[in-house]
């Protein structure tokens, strides 16, 4: 027999829901500004340009995906633009956030607990901070349940969280991780422990924290196509995809998957592609391509995820030139389905090309290859043509729809839009989630609604049924 103790799942998961409850005690008084202090410190913990890089070396080191640079500027860009959106002062969550005199109603926020925060390998440092500033804006401690290849970046990063929230006098148990090795079994009980759950990451762990039985804000899959219609600035466009498609070597959700061009600027627009790095694999290097990225029974190999082009380019086994040179590779593709795995998200540097001949197949092509994989998530459109800004928004079943933007920093937020930043992303009932949006600090509130008398006010039967009689009679 051997003489190792048993680990007793439930209790290590016990132990971290006791301490992270008695945190929420010591700062259930918190007010709004001692609570957006909490919020800055989780920030400056990671934007500090010693911690953004150190956080992106390890990530780079044990998971082997995306690249560093980038890193290092998610770790920072998204940290910024979500601490500008947490502290605007509109972005009430404590105590009275909203009265409304006519209708005699009172707002109040409250926390909604214990938050379990399922991450992905992807992005290891940047999403557990994105969420555990919206945790700690409502007066949560939060619980990451990190992958096994991101737990070392996880863990560095909840270094520099603690000796931040020391610093302002907070109890570090606000943030807590599960500890290594991370497993399954680890997740699934916390999942069950907490108060809510959030999963970012793949679709097997999506399904687990949607069926979990503990409320959940779990975010769908990506695989974003970009349309280029006839009015485009095609070498604009190009520009757009190529920063989307190649960002931290394509570890995103939101990064450019497929572009579907209609045929009168096909030709033109391969070639602006062609301009931003982007190289164009014939028949033979497509094939070359495929058994680099799945293997015979198709699945996903760890040795093309996220890698750099020259990896890809050697994996593919492509000996040109061009090709050892290229940001970005290109495959033409016409059909959607498992058949055809290009038609869906890939985590690398391959962008799917699809010719139509006009807008109306153009839309057509999206709808099936969405229908495939990432309803719900994202699309785009690069064009100048209003109508067609109209008819693709009415037509396409996706929560976010980015007009002339670049996909990878959009969707998630970007300070030229509208969206709030987040690394979490939502596809509402189309994708099988609770909710539609970026996930912000709102999804970690509770409200509490009071409710005072008002002068009765009370319709006539007239004023209800008069459009209704007049059309259709009594």
């Amino acid at each position: 027999m051997s003489d190792e103790p048993v680990v007793d799942t439930k209790i290590i998961v016990q132990e971290l829901i006791t301490k992270g409850r008695v945190a929420m005690e010591e700062i259930k008084n918190y007010t709004q500004a001692q609570a957006n202090t909490l919020v800055q410190a989780v920030a400056w913990a990671i934007y500090q340009q010693e911690h953004a890089e150190e956080l992106a070396r390890i990530s780079i080191r044990d998971t082997g995906l995306g690249n560093y640079e980038d890193k290092v500027i998610k770790n920072k860009r998204k940290t910024f633009g979500t601490l500008r959106d947490l502290l605007d002062q509109e972005a009430k969550s404590v105590g009275v956030i909203n009265v409304d005199q006519a209708k005699g109603i009172t707002e109040i926020a409250k926390p909604v607990g214990i938050v379990a925060a399922i991450v992905p390998s992807t992005n290891p440092g940047a999403t557990p901070a994105n969420i555990a500033m919206m945790a700690l804006k409502g007066r949560n401690a939060i619980i990451i349940a990190p992958s096994p290849k991101g737990a070392s970046t996880t863990d560095k990063l909840l270094e520099y969280i603690h000796a931040e929230l020391t610093k302002i006098g907070a109890p570090v148990n606000l943030v807590q991780a599960l500890p290594t090795p991370v497993s399954k079994e680890s997740t699934g009980e916390l999942m069950k422990q907490a108060n809510i759950v959030t999963v970012t990451g793949s679709g097997n762990n999506v399904r687990l924290g949607q069926t979990c039985g503990t409320p959940n804000v779990c975010v769908s899959a990506g695989n974003v196509v970009s349309v280029v219609d006839a009015t485009a600035d095609l070498q604009e466009a190009a520009h757009r995809i190529m920063l989307s498609k190649t960002f931290d070597n394509a570890t995103s959700c939101s990064s450019d998957n497929a572009v579907v061009i209609e045929a009168v600027v096909y030709d033109q627009m391969i070639e602006a592609l062609k301009k931003e790095g982007g190289y164009f694999c014939n028949a033979e290097e497509k094939v070359q391509m495929h058994k680099a990225m799945w293997d015979e029974n198709g699945k996903r190999k760890g040795a093309t995820t996220a890698k750099s082009a020259e990896v890809m380019a050697a994996e593919a086994r492509l000996t040109s030139v061009e090709a050892k040179k290229a940001k970005f590779f290109m495959v033409e593709e016409t059909e959607v389905g498992k058949a055809f795995p290009f038609s869906g998200e890939k985590l690398s540097l391959v962008l799917t090309v699809y010719k139509v001949e006009n807008f109306e197949e153009a839309l057509g092509m999206t709808k099936r290859i969405l229908n495939f994989v990432g309803r719900g998530h994202s699309c785009g459109l690069h064009t100048n043509d209003e109508s067609h800004i109209e008819r693709i928004g009415y037509e396409m079943d996706v929560c976010r729809l980015l007009i002339n933007q670049v996909q990878c920093f959009g969707n998630g937020g970007n300070f030229n839009n509208g969206l709030n930043f987040t690394l979490s992303m939502g596809g509402g009932t189309w994708a099988g989630n609770n909710i539609k949006e970026n996930l912000s600090y709102k999804h970690f509130i509770n409200i509490t609604k009071v409710s005072r008398v008002i002068p009765e006010v009370v319709p006539s039967e007239v004023e209800l049924f008069e459009s209704y009689w007049t059309k259709y009679g009594r």
